[in-house]
């Protein structure tokens, strides 16, 4: 049995970053981008591939705009006309996939067409299974030119099968999400340690590491980076705005729209294996104001790490600051 995780849990409220020596005049000299595949993207940041964050207009604007995008598979007819029209454009196209058994005609299908998308995302809830490599191995025989991501994942365990299977990346995290409930329902998953776990992971992997779930503040995109990941999946941040799926509600004069999980009742459409509920976050206008201001605190944080691009922040020192053992609180 393994002993790795006699180690300190902790999540994104008990980590602070320690400043180093700043060496760039302004902020706006720090450089925010990331390569992930063949594709250098503004920001190591990614809306979730769900059905109340991400739909087809907004999947363009990303895609012109230099951010990277996962189209959701909740419509699955569509998929093959969404690349179609993605590349129409001369845009990238980036999609979702399962990995039932209609899922293995699809790819055959794509393969057929000569239609490749130039990122494919296995979107399970627990993709450390065999049914999961199964399907990364057959994706790579089919379309190996696609960029290839498979999750979700929690431990080392995990991360070395299915790069070894020939997965490009691996999407870390459990049940971590504002609308996920799997740790109230299940007793498993990464919610309440998110953070570590993904420190864990990046000491086993090799290839890029997606941080999905946990994010509530700016700053934790930062932290993320810090303890390995290429890219920050980010669901209810980015669930609020104008371009967002979700219906807008006005309650008592305050705004706001609706958030749903992946496995929740509503997007499931029947209360069977539910892992996800529904709840209101707060409008929050234009996704580019929000996503200009996460640059901005992102090149904020790469001068406080002492350097000029990401890769700073990789390397800075961390404390923890909120462990109750610590603190001797009760």
């Amino acid at each position: 049995m393994s002993n790795y995780f006699s180690m300190e849990a902790f999540d994104y409220d008990d980590i602070q970053l320690v400043p180093n020596k700043c060496i760039i005049k302004s902020r706006k000299e720090a450089d925010t981008s990331i390569k992930f595949g063949k594709r250098t993207f503004k920001l190591p940041v990614v809306p979730a591939n769900m059905e109340s964050v991400i739909n087809e207009p907004l999947a363009v604007w990303l895609a012109e705009n230099d951010y990277y995008y996962v189209m959701h598979r909740f419509q699955p007819e569509k998929r093959a006309d969404f690349i179609k029209m993605m590349h129409d454009k001369g845009l990238f196209a980036s999609i979702s996939v399962g990995i039932k058994d209609e899922e293995y005609k699809f790819i055959d299908q794509l393969a057929n067409e000569k239609l490749i998308p130039e990122y494919i995302t296995i979107d399970v809830a627990h993709g450390h299974s065999d049914y999961v490599i199964k399907m990364i191995k057959y994706i790579k025989e089919k379309l190996p030119k696609s960029f290839l991501t498979a999750g979700n994942i929690a431990t080392p365990e995990a991360v070395r099968e299915l790069e070894n299977a020939g997965a490009d990346a691996t999407k870390v995290g459990i049940g971590p999400g504002r609308a996920c409930i799997t740790k109230l329902k299940t007793g498993f998953g990464t919610g309440g340690w998110q953070l570590a776990a993904l420190r864990m992971c990046s000491k086993a992997a090799r290839k890029p590491l997606i941080a999905d779930g946990g994010i509530r503040h700016n700053g934790d995109i930062a932290k993320s980076v810090r303890f390995g990941a290429s890219m920050v999946m980010i669901g209810s941040l980015f669930a609020g705005h104008l371009e967002s799926p979700g219906n807008i509600i006005t309650i008592d004069s305050k705004t706001y729209k609706q958030y749903w999980g992946s496995a929740s009742e509503v997007q499931k459409g029947a209360y069977n294996n539910v892992e996800g509920k529904q709840l209101l976050v707060p409008y929050r206008g234009s996704i580019k104001d929000t996503l200009k201001e996460m640059q901005e605190d992102l090149q904020s944080a790469i001068s406080y790490a002492g350097g000029k691009d990401l890769h700073s922040i990789r390397v800075v020192d961390y404390v923890i600051v909120k462990s109750s053992i610590m603190n001797g609180d009760k």
